[in-house]
């Protein structure tokens, strides 16, 4: 049973990790003074996400894993976007 619980836990903590990555990009406003202090909390946010998915995944079920490769792929959206606004 702690095996199961502690899939569940990692999974939940990158989910929650993913929708802090989204709620931080969703907040930053280029025109903003503090576009740089946004940009900086947005790349940590997106950091610890890949961390948690990545502890997720060692021990994810199969359902766990499509959904974890999922939130990868939403944060490299938001990495490509900020690199593209960047150019």
């Amino acid at each position: 049973m702690p095996y199961h619980k502690d899939k569940q836990q990692s999974f939940q903590a990158a989910q929650q990790g993913t929708n802090d990555a989204l709620e931080a990009y969703n907040s930053v406003i280029k025109e903003d003074a503090d576009y740089g202090t946004q940009l900086k909390h947005l790349s940590e946010e997106v950091n610890e996400a890949y961390e948690q998915i990545n502890n997720a995944l060692e021990n994810a079920s199969e359902t766990q894993r499509h959904r974890l490769e999922q939130y990868q792929r939403d944060l490299q959206k938001i990495v490509n976007k900020v690199n593209e606004t960047d150019e």
